[in-house]
């Protein structure tokens, strides 16, 4: 009867104790405190998140290092849902070319006079051997709606040496 007794009095103390544990700075929850509204003065989005500068990571230039292409050997326009895919294969000076681009000629994809035109090109080496035109060849796709489409007539894609074009029937 003692030792219950004990055992009792002393579990009374300690689940006393417990409202004292939670408010002190013992008690891990309570280590980084509430939660306050702070007010930004530019819009962020939570959702997006920052880009960091680090070493691994190098600062992003947007300015295209490419090159325009050689030649253009084949221009195809598809009909895809939605709009047209406009295929190119051209052929690069050299090997190695890389991060092919088709570059619009005209101001916001606009065509001027009915005509829509690319330039064609691409991140070329220095230093790479010119190889076998199987080896140099490059292959680019866009996809452009209805609504882009709209008022062209014709597409032309720009290279180096020589441009094919395609018109609407």
């Amino acid at each position: 009867m003692q030792k219950s007794l004990g055992v009792l009095l002393v579990s009374t103390l300690v689940l006393t104790s417990c409202g004292r544990v939670a408010e002190s700075r013992l008690n891990p929850i309570n280590w980084f405190g509430r939660a306050e509204r702070v007010e930004s003065t530019e819009e962020v989005n939570p959702l997006i998140p920052q880009e960091k500068e680090s070493i691994f990571r190098p600062t992003t230039d947007d300015t295209y290092p490419g090159t325009p292409v050689s030649t253009v050997t084949e221009l195809k326009v598809e009909r895809v849902s939605g709009g047209a895919l406009i295929r190119i294969e051209g052929v690069a000076a050299t090997q190695g070319a890389f991060e092919v681009l088709l570059e619009p000629e005209n101001e916001d994809h606009l065509p001027v006079d009915g005509v829509l035109t690319y330039n064609l090109k691409a991140i070329q080496p220095a230093g790479f051997r010119t190889g076998t035109p199987q080896s140099r060849e490059l292959t680019e796709a866009i996809f452009r709606t209805d609504q882009e489409l709209r008022g062209v007539r014709t597409i032309r894609v720009v290279a180096t040496s020589n441009a094919l074009q395609v018109r609407r029937r």
